[in-house]
């Protein structure tokens, strides 16, 4: 039995602790909107946060984030600015890739409120749809909306 703290609740699995943190989420805890799609954490569709960092599930086991704290897209307020900037710039295409991309942008806005350097690290994260212009204009839309709540 594995206890793991995803989206501020406690949820105890009975997984190996070798169980991959992607297939948890999906699988047991039924949280689908951390998507699979290369399975090598080289697409950053799989991307949750843990500890506010930003990090790929599917490279990762139950095992490395005992005791630390999950959060999944469905665990990001829907008023969250990235959320936010999404929706007014219309960013999705597809959508498949955006949990994980809206993810890794809320850790590095959080971290880096200047929106050209997070657009910057942006590189490792794939849209197989194309939509990066969008993707730079949400971002860029996001860190202003952080600068206006006083978030950044």
């Amino acid at each position: 039995m594995v206890s793991l703290n995803v989206n501020g609740k406690i949820y105890k699995v009975d997984v190996p602790p070798d169980a991959s943190l992607l297939w948890v989420l999906r699988d047991q805890l039924k949280l689908t909107g951390t998507k699979y799609a290369c399975g090598i954490g080289e697409c950053g569709a799989c991307t949750v946060h843990v500890d506010g960092k930003a990090e790929r599930s599917c490279s990762m086991t139950v095992a490395d984030v005992k005791g630390k704290k999950i959060t999944t897209i469905e665990g990001l307020s829907d008023t969250h600015p990235v959320k936010k900037a999404w929706i007014k710039e219309q960013v999705a295409q597809c959508g498949y890739c955006q949990p994980g991309i809206i993810m890794q942008v809320a850790s590095l806005l959080s971290a880096t409120p200047d929106p050209e350097k997070v657009i910057q690290k942006m590189d490792d994260v794939i849209c197989r749809c194309g939509t990066h212009l969008r993707i730079k204009k949400g971002i860029k839309t996001a860190a202003k909306m952080m600068r206006k709540e006083g978030k950044a």
